[in-house]
């Protein structure tokens, strides 16, 4: 049986309000551990705020085209983001994985949304599609942010690290 592109369309939705939910988990993660990291913290909440924004804009856009989120993605995604976050946890130099990590991340979610984009003009989608395409904008930001910022993160944890009683992991 032929799967529509539509169906592949709502699958690709579903899976990226999943994808959403992780992110939203392991960014609140992240930001909560932080404590000498002030810009990065201050710029992972920001980017806190957006992910609450763009999963409820993919709840909009589930709702309207007649489908919802699927629990059991939802819940993997939590359990993935669970895992990231305490493996995180033991890193001794956390901020700099976690900024990494993070970079990567958004990277997937930019792939991610340009397949969607392309879906949803495949399928005649031009509300969901404009939607998509400001998602897109805020993920390509906090991508550009990361790799903007790593070298001064990794700068700052190198010399919390090398500095005898001060704490450089988070």
């Amino acid at each position: 049986m032929a799967t529509t592109a539509n169906d592949n369309f709502n699958d690709w939705l579903r899976d990226a309000h999943a994808m959403e939910k992780q992110a939203e988990q392991m960014l609140t993660a992240q930001a909560e551990r932080l404590e000498h990291y002030p810009e990065l913290r201050a710029r992972i909440v920001q980017h806190i705020d957006e992910t609450r924004w763009q999963h409820s804009v993919l709840d909009e856009i589930l709702a309207r085209r007649g489908t919802d989120n699927s629990v059991l993605k939802d819940i993997g995604a939590r359990l993935v983001a669970f895992g990231q976050a305490v493996g995180g946890m033991a890193a001794s130099d956390e901020v700099v994985k976690g900024a990494m990590a993070g970079y990567v991340f958004e990277n997937v979610e930019i792939a991610s949304y340009t397949a969607l984009i392309a879906a949803a003009k495949s399928v005649g989608d031009a509300a969901t599609q404009a939607q998509l395409e400001q998602i897109l904008e805020q993920e390509k930001a906090m991508a550009a942010w990361l790799l903007d910022h790593l070298p001064q993160i990794t700068q700052a944890f190198l010399a919390r690290s090398a500095t005898p009683g001060v704490e450089a992991k988070k």
